[in-house]
């Protein structure tokens, strides 16, 4: 520990680390709390994989088109934001075959990563790092990135706080009272697709979802409002982000599965606790 503190104040890529670690836990806390609430994990899951195919696509164009500057990261952005939209209107058109539909561009959006990190001539240890995470290797134009996809949550979440509301806690309702529950169904489902391109930095694709839910079932036991949920979500995630990165530095563990590990084990510890203070005496 005290190693990674010496190192940090003087190695860039630590402070960028730790940097991307605190902006993808705004966006994680807010629209965690959301997912969890609205109880679209699943769909949140077949988002996180497909985002494989932009990322392998992107890369493929860099190196055999020479399109350097076609980022991974923009190929994830399309490739999660496509698929949210996807899976969206057929959530709300045919939810019959929603679970198909999640499953099947879960397998597909996998698929087509990986034949294209098979065509992709050169070494692609960079690109495959997107699967596990490797935090310490955000550059500063991938901050720029990182954070203006961060601000763009907060402010959308912002200003339509009362519709997500009304959305994920009563949709019958707010349909009576004249909201657009499908317009901002999708938008949900597209700033969770964002989230989900923050969080691929931090702990890869294979994990995404813990970290969307972990900090928020944690939480959940402390407050039942939603900004406060919200809020304790997002310090939470930050201080498993940054003790994931300062204990994963000495030993050079996966910064993504020592998070992952670090939030699972508090997770653990608190669950244990309310079922014993549930099951004393009042």
């Amino acid at each position: 520990m005290s190693e990674f503190l010496i190192d940090l104040q003087q190695q860039t890529f630590l402070q960028y680390a730790l940097v991307t670690g605190v902006l993808a836990s705004i966006a994680c806390g807010i629209i965690g709390s959301y997912v969890v609430t609205r109880r679209i994990t699943y769909i949140a899951g077949g988002i996180a994989h497909s985002v494989l195919a932009g990322m392998g696509a992107a890369r493929y164009c860099q190196t055999v088109f020479q399109w350097h500057w076609f980022h991974p990261l923009y190929g994830a952005i399309i490739a999660a934001l496509l698929s949210a939209v996807i899976i969206g209107l057929v959530s709300l058109h045919a939810r019959q075959r929603e679970d198909t539909v999640i499953g099947a561009v879960w397998a597909i959006g996998m698929a087509i990563g990986i034949l294209f990190i098979f065509k992709t001539p050169g070494y692609n240890e960079n690109l495959m790092s997107y699967l596990f995470g490797n935090i310490l290797l955000v550059s500063a134009g991938e901050l720029w990135l990182i954070a203006g996809l961060d601000a763009l949550i907060v402010i959308v979440v912002v200003l339509f706080y009362n519709q997500f509301l009304a959305v994920c806690f009563d949709e019958e309702y707010a349909l009576l009272r004249g909201v657009r529950v499908r317009f901002y169904y999708l938008l949900l489902l597209c700033m969770t697709a964002l989230t989900v391109v923050l969080l691929v930095t931090v702990v890869g694709i294979v994990m995404v979802i813990a970290l969307l839910t972990i900090p928020v079932a944690i939480a959940s036991h402390f407050t039942s409002r939603l900004w406060h949920l919200m809020v304790l979500s997002s310090l939470l995630t930050t201080a498993f982000t940054a003790t994931g990165l300062a204990v994963s530095y000495g030993p050079d563990l996966p910064a993504g599965a020592t998070t992952i590990v670090v939030a699972g084990a508090v997770y653990l510890v608190v669950l244990i606790l309310s079922r014993l203070k549930g099951n004393g005496p009042t």
